[in-house]
């Protein structure tokens, strides 16, 4: 009987033990975005269904703010945090707002401030760019990403790290 209670306390050693999450774990989450106005804007949980976001810690495939807040959590754990435009999409550039000749557009439908059009780089990659402002003769295009200039709230659950 001696020996099961060494094991029993091995056991629990190694649970203690739990990983943190830092630069190059692989992190498994659930989380839920939102904006000031406190509308959502992404989450990976959709009914009853999660989908959790997976990345490296470190290898920049979620924005900075994102993977600081992650680093140090522990699998379980679960966090509020807020992330600022410079940790986030950045600000908007007023580069990236440009004005087209409403007949460059392709014909069919009526262009509407809003309305997200799908527009082909020269490389061949497609990427979504937003009608911000419509007049007779021309289209104003915004290039910035959608969820630049703002600050963003998160909500995540840490559910695995490798």
């Amino acid at each position: 009987m001696a020996k099961k209670k060494t094991v029993k306390k091995a056991a629990k050693k190694s649970e203690s033990k739990s990983k943190v999450a830092e630069k190059g774990s692989k992190i498994s989450l659930d989380y839920t975005g939102k904006l000031e106005s406190g509308e959502v804007f992404d989450s990976s949980k959709h009914g009853d269904h999660s989908h959790p976001l997976e990345f490296v810690i470190g290898e920049g495939q979620v924005i900075p703010g994102f993977e600081k807040a992650v680093i140090g959590m522990k699998k379980g754990e679960k966090k509020e945090f807020k992330i600022s435009p410079e940790e986030g999409y950045g600000h908007i550039n007023p580069q990236l707002v440009q004005k087209i000749p409403r007949s460059a557009l392709p014909p069919g439908q009526e262009p509407k401030p809003g309305m997200v059009l799908i527009m082909n780089s020269p490389d061949g990659r497609q990427f979504p760019v937003r009608i911000s402002k419509v007049d007779k003769d021309a289209v104003e295009l915004d290039l910035n990403h959608p969820l630049a200039g703002k600050t963003l709230t998160f909500d995540i659950e840490v559910k695995d790290i490798e």
